[in-house]
């Protein structure tokens, strides 16, 4: 008796299990009503039994082989439906579904795709001829799958008639971006082009030359192979073998052909390095058997199968040796996890897929984890119906964690993100329309409607905090950045060293170059005013030419050294030239050496005359003679100028300065002079320094001589003005930024020129033009002795301290007879210096008129 209960038992089973669909609803899997219908294509089974009729009738068989990872994706898509019928996203406005089991089968998924495309709200499900379907209302708005490509071209050829739109999330093949082909087919994972780029780029950087790789004979398989070839040849990787597994598991052959592939992999013993594009039932059966043959190689997994934890929970599935893959982005799914914990409170009569996974987790209860999915595997539709539904629902709630391990984030995700993109696009259509009425659109409007507007060239797309990709705002791009294309993912870098862009620019723009040119307004500026100091230097060297024979003339140290001093300025001057115009080497450096040498020499000269007026009003007999010993006029300036040479020359030699093309600022190219050396530069400007400093304290110690003839206290403004403008000068050329760097040192340069040139001969021109009458031998000599008489009671000179070359001069003074023997030596020496400078401004005087020391300025 048990063995017929038994018996009657498996008969009702196989008969279940064998028999085929009666109508069009016994192959829907899952269903739910809304306002908006949206199409799914799962292949939630794996193969389609064969028909035993003979003839072959066109039926559609009974569906076999349950796949657990399948059975997730299906259940993401009702969950992102539920996302958005729970949020605001679409309010008032509820989203439906209807999604079909395509067993892996392209036949059965266009039986599915027909009634996609059947006239909506018609009792008769058929699908009208048309030449127009733009005003065409069919069943679903929008469809969702299938997975693999080769069902997913089919059913976009089909869905191609009304443009209705097509979310593939996991149909990868390259061919499928052809929008000529597929119009209406979207998807929101890359194309196989990229991933195989990567995967030869990966071979070849770690050196393996020498690989086999398997594809399945389909249209993915295919496309994946012929793309293989051309990127293994760019990268200089040979294919050692192809094997070609067929694509479906209804093919008798596809176990020889996978033990023929194992075969060659055996034989092919210098490959180690396997590439694969198949299918996860196709990679489960070839490691099972692989594991067999104790085959261990390198493989290297597509996006198909790389993540399955089908694959990995293989037994001893470690023995077959290393597998790299690459995987489809991630997402955050904990809702989906959360969404997993209550499957049971689904309604099971329109969730049959969820009624037959019950079913089976009945069979397999005692089952361990990582058996569980195999033990469903190999049960079919309805085995296990009379299960009591409380026991159903225990099952639910003891295996979550079983289905929260086999959810493949990526795929979760990418299902995701192909709901939400079709719901943003219903929600912009619904802004303006009654979408609770089915009519309110037709479902091609969908595919000119987008999540976000589309980013103009110069802009980037920023991705919100949503986690769809098809979701962002359009940011510009910030400067030397740009866009050229719509919707571009980021921004491009322009080369900063010779382009530029500004914000929101959809191309690169040449740095323009720039250097202190001629044609500027301060470089014409500054040229005026050099050229005015070498004109007011020419007009004074004509004044003292035609004035050499006077007694100012001959006080400023004769017309050689006022010569020598002129020159000075007027090559200062002439310097600043060099500071404009486009930097060449042989102007960056002459101008700093010129500049140095000049300015060193002019200083130099000055020196020796603020010496010669310290000498000769020296009342200390120490320093006098200190004095008379360092006065050695030519060898002071030669040997001054010269210590300037060398530090020039030794700059020029070891590091001179050159012409740099300074790239730092983010619009132009300056063109500059590198100084070469910062320490020879500031060795340079110090020691002309300290020439003037010592030039400052002789002067400022003879700045009370008599003052039409007085020199020293201009030569000390001169020397202040030069210290103001270089102390000046050292902040602001630190700080100064760009083409004008150079217009800084020349306006320090003019200035230091000017305020020396002015002080030193401005007076004495003042003197020679507007004060002849002061200007002559009387009156030179009768303000030597007024200045005597202020300076001291009384001196009297001997005519014959006048004719004699030793310049004895006789000095009383009533009132101080009685001071001691040192003060008259001291007083006898002055007036020996003060007679040797009057015999060189007169060569004829009276012999007995009183003299008095003069200034030597």
């Amino acid at each position: 008796m048990a063995f017929l209960i038994i018996l009657i038992t498996c008969f009702v089973i196989i008969l279940a299990t064998s028999q085929p669909c009666q109508t069009p609803d016994d192959f829907v899997a899952a269903t739910s009503p809304g306002h908006i219908i949206i199409g799914g294509l799962f292949a939630i089974h794996e193969k389609m039994l064969s028909s035993e009729d003979s003839p072959r009738r066109p039926q559609i068989q009974e569906c076999v082989g349950f796949e657990i990872s399948v059975f997730l994706q299906t259940l993401a898509m009702i969950h992102s439906i539920e996302m958005i019928n729970n949020s605001t996203l679409l309010s008032g406005v509820k989203l439906g579904y209807e999604i079909y089991d395509t067993c892996t089968e392209v036949t059965v998924a266009m039986a599915a795709t027909l009634r996609f495309l059947s006239k909506f709200n018609c009792s008769r499900e058929t699908v009208e001829f048309k030449c127009d379907y733009s005003s065409y209302m069919p069943r679903v708005k929008a469809v969702i799958g299938s997975g693999y490509s080769e069902i997913t071209m089919a059913v976009s050829r089909m869905l191609n008639l009304q443009l209705m739109p097509q979310v593939g999330y996991e149909s990868t093949a390259e061919i499928l971006s052809d929008k000529i082909r597929f119009p209406s087919f979207l998807r929101t994972v890359p194309s196989d082009f990229h991933q195989i780029k990567a995967m030869a780029h990966l071979i070849q950087k770690s050196g393996w030359n020498w690989i086999g790789i398997i594809t399945t004979d389909d249209d993915y398989g295919r496309l994946a192979l012929n793309t293989f070839i051309i990127q293994a040849e760019a990268n200089n990787v040979c294919i050692a073998f192809k094997e070609v597994l067929p694509a479906f598991l209804s093919d008798n052959t596809i176990e020889v052909r996978i033990n023929r592939t194992l075969k060659k992999i055996i034989l092919e013993a210098q490959v180690n390095v396997i590439v694969v594009f198949l299918r996860q039932f196709h990679v489960f059966d070839l490691f099972s058997k692989a594991i067999e043959m104790n085959i261990n190689k390198m493989w290297i997994a597509s996006d198909n199968w790389s993540t399955a934890t089908k694959i990995t929970t293989i037994p001893n599935v470690k023995k077959i040796g290393k597998v790299l893959g690459f995987a489809f982005r991630r997402g955050n799914i904990s809702s989906f996890h959360s969404f997993l914990q209550n499957l049971h409170l689904l309604p099971s009569d329109s969730h049959k897929l969820l009624h037959e996974y019950a079913m089976h987790l009945s069979a397999c209860a005692y089952v361990k984890d990582t058996d569980l999915s195999q033990c469903i595997f190999n049960h079919s539709q309805r085995t296990l119906a009379y299960k009591a539904n409380k026991a159903i629902e225990r099952n639910f709630v003891m295996r979550n964690d079983f289905l929260r391990d086999y959810a493949e984030p990526g795929l979760i995700h990418s299902i995701q993100l192909a709901v939400f993109a079709l719901g943003y696009a219903i929600r912009d259509l619904c802004q303006a329309r009654d979408c609770q009425n089915p009519n309110a659109f037709q479902p091609w409007e969908q595919i000119q409607s987008k999540c976000s507007k589309e980013c103009s060239p110069g802009q980037m797309k920023k991705t919100t905090r949503s986690q769809h990709i098809c979701c962002y705002e359009c940011e510009n791009c910030p400067e030397n950045h740009y866009t050229n294309q719509t919707d571009m993912p980021h921004c491009l870098l322009c080369n900063n060293k010779t382009h530029w862009a500004p914000v929101r620019s959809t191309m690169c723009f040449e740095k323009e170059v720039e250097y202190l040119n001629w044609n500027d307004s301060l470089a014409i500026l500054l040229l005026i005013l050099s050229l005015l100091g070498i004109i007011f230097v020419l007009v004074v060297g004509i004044i003292f030419t035609r004035n050499l024979n006077t007694p100012v003339v001959k006080s400023s140290g004769g017309l050689r050294v006022c010569y020598v001093i002129l020159l000075c300025h007027f090559l200062n001057f002439a310097s600043t030239s060099f500071f404009i115009g486009e930097p060449q080497d042989f102007t960056c450096k002459t101008r700093q050496t010129l500049f140095g040498v000049s300015f060193t020499l002019c200083i130099s000269c000055i020196l020796t005359k603020s010496l010669k007026i310290l000498l000769a009003f020296s009342f200390d007999p120490k320093l006098q003679k200190f004095l008379k010993c360092l006065y050695r006029p030519i060898l002071i300036i030669f040997t001054c100028t010269g210590i300037q040479v060398v530090i020039c020359t030794l700059w020029l030699i070891f590091a001179a300065p050159t012409v740099e093309v300074n790239v730092s600022l983010p619009r132009v190219i300056i063109l500059e002079c590198e100084e070469g050396s910062i320490l020879a530069f500031g060795t340079m400007l110090g020691y002309i320094a300290i020439l003037a400093f010592i030039c400052f304290i002789f002067a400022f110690k003879g700045r009370k001589l008599p003052e039409n003839y007085n020199e020293a206290k201009f030569i000390t403004f001169g020397m202040l003005i030069y210290f103001i403008a270089w102390i000046t000068f050292i902040p602001i050329y630190a700080t100064t930024f760009g083409k004008y760097v150079p217009a800084v040192e020349i306006i320090v340069i003019l200035i230091s020129n000017y305020g020396i040139l002015c002080c030193t001969f401005i007076p004495k021109c003042y003197v020679i033009i507007c004060k002849q009458e002061i200007n002559t031998k009387s009156a030179f000599l009768k303000m030597i002795y007024s200045y005597s008489s202020h300076s001291v009671s009384s001196i009297a000179l001997s005519p014959a301290s006048l004719d004699s070359m030793s310049g004895n001069v006789t000095m009383t003074n009533p009132s101080s007879s009685g001071k001691s023997a040192t003060w008259q030596k001291s007083k006898h020496l002055q007036a020996q210096a003060f007679a040797h400078i009057c015999r060189e401004n007169a060569t004829s005087v009276s012999k007995t008129l009183p003299r008095k020391r003069i200034s030597s300025i």
